[in-house]
């Protein structure tokens, strides 16, 4: 028998500080499993920037630093498989699209004429009689509903040629890390809470073990070793009790499956919310359109349903055309009527009310579609931000609990 064993058998149990040391063991085996999941997680996470020197000497969060890499897997994953661009410009309704435009342009089409007629560098528009303009103001608010109408049609026809899709939201989550950190930590907060909570449950009973081997055999070595296989183990049994099993699976009465799966309905929510909210915005989407790589596209679609206006309205001037426009007069008006039209079409889209409606019209299709996803596709909402250098975080534990059992060892036994 251990002479440890023997001595405490024979003395007061609670007068004996040797057995605060034996007790010592599987606290502090509860207390590393604890500190190493939680810093998995906040390592994970945080810095969303590099601090340190680079490239080496320092850290990034794993999911800030694998930023574009987690975009493009939230787009050719999880986006194809909830829904299409086409589809989800189409699930906002483009015709409601349409009607909300002309409601905020009608009342600024005076002001936007003058702007566009005025760029001629002769006095045409200026010297126009008050009469003729007012005829051209008609003729440009009578055609504006069709004109809307038209070129919403034809986006919604060519959404995918006209915005880059993966541009669009690599961009958005590479510049703004803190908000792809948002999609992983408020659609698994539950889990992450459990993986850290479970540290001090799991290093607790690793350390009991610990204790027995301790008992046996009072080799300082073994303090070290137990540490790092306790900071090795919380992590990894931690991380798969929150994806495994996969499928339920029933023991008894007992259902049993990965926390993370089991909650698929309530994840879908906070996840939808958020995506329709601050990524998947009719706002983000049209301003992509305009001024994302196929920008050029987008324009060219706009200015040629747009072009006949400009023809009708120098027609409505009349004879003084003849000699009061110089040959480069056109094109100046057509110039400025192209940057006017860029210029303005973010305008209607500005209103929060109407990005919010839209909004929630995506979120329900997303919503359902995220809801019917089998387990081994949903998974990888979240499932992602583990598998980025796991090892990492696991070595870092085991590390860790090494240095806390040797501790443990110099300044305790």
């Amino acid at each position: 028998m251990s002479p440890w064993l023997q001595s405490l058998l024979e003395s007061p149990l609670y007068g004996d500080p040797r057995l605060w040391r034996l007790a010592s063991i599987p606290l502090t085996a509860a207390a590393v499993g604890w500190a190493t999941n939680w810093l998995a997680i906040r390592m994970t996470f945080h810095p969303l920037r590099f601090l340190g020197i680079p490239p080496w000497l320092g850290w990034q969060g794993i999911i800030p630093r694998k930023a574009e890499i987690m975009a493009r897997t939230f787009v050719d994953t999880s986006m194809q498989r909830l829904g299409s661009l086409p589809e989800l410009f189409e699930e906002m309704q483009p015709e409601v699209i349409a009607r909300h435009v002309e409601k905020v342009l009608a009342p600024r089409l005076e002001h936007y004429t003058d702007d566009v007629m005025s760029a001629s560098t002769g006095t045409l528009w200026e010297a126009a009689p008050l009469a003729t303009r007012r005829r051209v103001y008609t003729s440009v608010a009578e055609r504006l509903p069709g004109l809307v109408r038209a070129v919403m049609a034809e986006i919604g026809s060519q959404v995918d040629d006209l915005i880059d899709f993966r541009h669009m939201v690599v961009t958005r989550l590479v510049q703004d890390r803190a908000l792809l950190n948002r999609l992983f930590l408020e659609s698994g907060e539950r889990e992450f809470r459990f993986l850290i909570a479970s540290g001090w449950y799991f290093g607790f009973l690793f350390g009991l073990v610990q204790l027995g081997a301790w008992l046996l055999s009072e080799t300082w070595w073994q303090l070290p070793l137990f540490g790092a296989a306790v900071g090795w183990a919380t992590n990894w049994l931690a991380l798969n009790l929150v994806f495994r099993p996969l499928n339920p699976i029933r023991i008894g009465p007992v259902r049993i499956q990965g926390l993370f799966l089991k909650r698929q309905a309530e994840v879908a929510v906070v996840w939808c919310h958020i995506v329709t909210r601050e990524i998947l915005t009719i706002r983000r989407l049209m301003a992509s359109m305009i001024t994302g790589p196929r920008a050029g596209r987008a324009r060219e679609v706009i200015f040629r349903h747009l072009k006949p206006l400009v023809d009708e309205a120098v027609g409505a001037v009349g004879p003084l055309a003849s000699f009061a426009m110089r040959p480069d007069d056109l094109a100046a008006i057509e110039r400025q009527l192209e940057r006017k039209a860029i210029a303005v079409s973010g305008d209607p889209f500005l209103d929060e009310r109407f990005n919010e409606e839209r909004a929630r019209v995506v979120e329900q299709m997303l919503i359902e579609r995220m809801e019917s996803l089998p387990p081994e596709q949903f998974q990888d909402l979240l499932r992602p931000c583990f598998k980025e250098d796991e090892w990492i975080l696991i070595a870092l534990g085991a590390a860790l609990g090494a240095l806390a059992g040797l501790a443990q060892a110099l300044f305790v036994f």
